[in-house]
């Protein structure tokens, strides 16, 4: 075992036994790992507790509050955020290392995802590299308090490391359209909260301008089937997003 690097790695999990243990151990070179879990109903918590003894339990609520509590948790200096169906490389441990031992002027930095649906890395149509800001201190960074897609407010400098974040939390379609499911209905929430103005027409545009975006200017094509229907899912989720937002429009009239 290389020696302990001085961050906190912070997961995020609920009912995740199958995947909780691969990505804690991908992480065990951090001197801190935290997971808090939102009250899962099978063993992802007594799985956890073999990593760390610093588990917590939060009902998740808002997103972006939920994420931040997590965070507030942490002991270091240096934050890494994963959800529990990711793992860290080890090339990216070394470089994370690297990083921290040569002192740097960012507070924060993006990481590549690699993304995949089954057993097959998505590596076009918008998914790869996907960089996302995932290493941070946490001083100087918190996310947005709304329930999707929270977007993130740093102070500082971010900077952009080279290797990944595996990903592997879409086993199936039938997976994706599940979660596709419980985002369109955030997003249509979202939406009628904001009093937002949209129409069939803007609908039908953003689901054909997603789609076209994914498959052809993002080169999804060449990622066969699997590109092709990431790309319809991307624009249908535009479509499904729109469906819910009217039918909480017409309930509240």
């Amino acid at each position: 075992m290389k020696e302990k690097i001085p961050i906190s790695v912070v997961v995020v999990a609920k009912n995740e036994e199958k995947n909780i243990a691969t990505c804690l151990e991908s992480v065990k070179w951090a001197d801190e790992i935290i997971v808090l879990d939102d009250f899962s109903s099978d063993g992802t918590v007594e799985i956890a507790k073999r990593y760390t003894d610093k588990v917590f339990q939060r009902k998740m609520d808002v997103e972006g509050i939920h994420r931040n509590f997590a965070y507030s948790k942490a002991k270091n200096e240096w934050v890494l955020s994963l959800d529990a169906d990711e793992m860290a490389t080890p090339e990216l441990r070394d470089e994370i290392m690297g990083v921290l031992k040569k002192g740097t002027d960012c507070n924060a930095f993006s990481i590549p995802l690699r993304n995949y649906i089954g057993d097959y890395w998505v590596r076009y149509g918008g998914w790869y590299p996907a960089a996302k800001l995932r290493l941070f201190k946490k001083r100087f960074f918190k996310y947005e308090e709304v329930e999707v897609h929270p977007r993130a407010f740093l102070e500082g400098k971010c900077g952009h490391l080279k290797c990944d974040i595996i990903h592997k939390g879409c086993p199936n379609f039938a997976h994706f359209l599940n979660s596709l499911n419980r985002q369109t209905t955030l997003e249509a929430k979202k939406w009628f909260n904001e009093r937002r103005k949209i129409g069939l027409a803007k609908a039908l545009y953003r689901a054909w301008e997603r789609f076209m975006k994914a498959y052809i200017q993002k080169r999804g094509y060449k990622d066969g089937f699997v590109g092709f229907m990431v790309a319809i899912l991307s624009g249908f989720y535009q479509l499904m997003s729109y469906a819910k937002y009217w039918e909480m429009k017409s309930a509240n009239k």
